[in-house]
């Protein structure tokens, strides 16, 4: 269990996830946090990871580095997925064994279950039936992660977590058209076609697929949540409870940038799953619940990108 006093690396701390993970654990009053950009540490070179590891001899490490991206990153780039995150995982689980790591904790993904799972899904079903085609690579290299995890437990006693969140957004997301998720991409979508007087705007898919959406700094609170009373290699699932569809969350920030044209729904493009909604009843029994209501997080998002639109180092 980690304590206030231990050394913790995160890894990706620039990136969505790794950033509000450091908010969070330095507004718990953790402060002996260590971080590393990219151009310092690439964590797919082994070698440096391991150097890396033996001079900063943490005790945590909270893996929160990944490739990412939406339908069109993922299908654009589906070897750079699987190869990338491979590389990832298997230098800072082996080398954080290596080096006496006590706590590692291994961020996954919802996209780890089967396609055509039963809703709300539960832990139990990963590995229960094919994957989503449009995301299999990076499906199957954090299902990879998640295995070697839990093997370097049972083998070597590293304690792992296994956080499996939802769809994610918030502080310090992607806006840029080829790497975002639906949620950003949406955003940036409407706000520019306001800026611009458009009438229209068009939107991937059919509109029907439901998607669960959890703000990061609600994930944030959960991992450090976990990584103190989750004593457990099994995942968990941490999500928001509740799913929408893709045509009730473009309606729902349409609206809330001031959008009053027509949207229309391109077809021909992909849906991906049909719904993702997760069961998180393991990490409610530990006291957990989301804090950031979508509405609220919808407006949050229009508030950034509006903001980085304005600077001019953007």
């Amino acid at each position: 269990m980690i304590s206030a006093s231990d050394r913790i690396f995160v890894a990706g701390h620039n990136g969505m996830v790794g950033s509000a993970v450091v908010r969070e654990l330095t507004r718990r009053g953790f402060t002996n946090l260590i971080t590393a950009p990219r151009k310092e540490l690439d964590l797919r070179d082994q070698p440096a990871v391991s150097r890396f590891l033996e001079r900063t001899t943490p005790h945590v490490v909270i893996l929160a580095a990944a490739r990412v991206g939406g339908i069109h990153a993922n299908n654009t780039f589906p070897a750079d997925f699987i190869y990338e995150n491979l590389a990832v995982q298997n230098a800072v689980i082996h080398e954080s064994h290596v080096h006496g790591v006590r706590d590692l904790v291994f961020l996954g993904s919802s996209c780890i279950y089967p396609r055509a799972c039963p809703q709300p899904i539960r832990e139990e079903y990963l590995l229960s039936g094919p994957l989503e085609p449009t995301n299999e690579p990076y499906a199957i290299a954090k299902i990879a992660g998640i295995r070697m995890a839990q093997a370097y437990q049972r083998q070597y006693g590293l304690r792992v977590i296994c956080p499996m969140p939802c769809n994610l957004y918030g502080t310090n997301d992607s806006f840029d058209p080829r790497y975002s998720h639906v949620l950003s991409s949406l955003v940036k979508r409407f706000s520019d076609a306001v800026d611009a007087g458009d009438a229209n705007v068009t939107v991937w898919g059919s509109g029907t697929p439901r998607r669960e959406f959890l703000h990061v700094d609600d994930l944030a609170r959960a991992v450090v949540l976990l990584a103190e009373k989750w004593d457990s290699p099994e995942i968990v699932n941490v999500g928001s409870g509740t799913d929408v569809t893709i045509r009730e969350l473009a309606e729902l920030i349409a609206k809330k940038s001031g959008f009053t044209g027509t949207i229309e729904w391109d077809t021909s493009m992909p849906d991906g799953t049909p719904r993702k909604l997760l069961d998180i009843s393991r990490i409610a029994a530990l006291g957990w619940q989301p804090e950031i209501s979508l509405e609220r997080g919808v407006e949050m998002m229009i508030g950034e990108y509006r903001a980085r639109a304005a600077s001019p180092r953007v």
